[in-house]
């Protein structure tokens, strides 16, 4: 069986799940807690980061990025980065924006801050990265639901790994309660769209010990 390790509010595991699901490619789950530095994992991927895929056949990828781009061209039946160079551009764009930009600045100080620390027992969230990190969301919020307002999907006319990555940074932060839907509606119809596809059940049943979830996290109608 194919295998992804990963953790559950991961954004960069959860984009791996979506466009696994996305392709109808059956995997298994497993939980790797990072912070261990299991010389076994660290073997197999000495970054010691997740996600990591191990197909079936032994094989190990790492890095979010590079398991997308290597199921691309192992499972092409439904392409997710665009068919012609200019889509296939405008897609990686836009993922790099949400892995590197909006993850840099706000889903990593806010996850680290208020999930990691805790299931890791690193100490107590850090106010001014938590400050920093709601003063970024409220700046990037405007340019997302620009985007969900001025196409139909964020990358253009075709849903893409674009939308994957962009919504498994939000469904990570809005497990939270940290997204204000209500500052970006175009964004908000965006979201409830792609989070009714079949891809999307099984983050929305993801549950952390210790935290809980809004009432409308799970909720397909919002």
């Amino acid at each position: 069986m194919r295998i992804l390790y990963h953790l559950p509010l991961s954004p960069y595991s959860r984009k791996v799940r979506l466009v696994l699901g996305e392709k109808r490619l059956p995997f298994e789950l497993k939980i790797e807690r990072v912070w261990e530095n299991r010389p076994e994992y660290l073997d197999r991927n000495p970054a010691g980061t997740v996600p990591m895929l191990q197909e079936e056949n032994g094989l190990c990828i790492p890095h979010s990025w590079v398991i997308c781009e290597y199921l691309e061209e192992a499972y092409p039946d439904t392409p997710l980065l665009g068919r012609t160079l200019a889509e296939r551009v405008e897609v990686r764009r836009l993922v790099a924006w949400f892995d590197e930009k909006f993850g840099g600045e706000v889903s990593r100080p806010l996850l680290n801050e208020k999930v990691l620390k805790r299931i890791s027992k690193r100490g107590n969230p850090d106010g001014a990265a938590l400050r920093a990190g709601y003063a970024h969301i409220r700046a990037h919020l405007p340019y997302i639901d620009w985007l969900a307002e001025t196409r139909q999907w964020l990358a253009g006319n075709m849903l893409s790994m674009a939308d994957f990555a962009a919504a498994a940074h939000l469904s990570s932060l809005d497990y939270l309660g940290d997204v204000d839907w209500a500052r970006a509606p175009a964004a908000k119809d965006w979201y409830a769209r792609i989070k009714s596809r079949p891809c999307f059940r099984a983050l929305l049943q993801d549950r952390v010990t210790g935290i809980n979830p809004p009432a409308h996290y799970a909720d397909l109608d919002f």
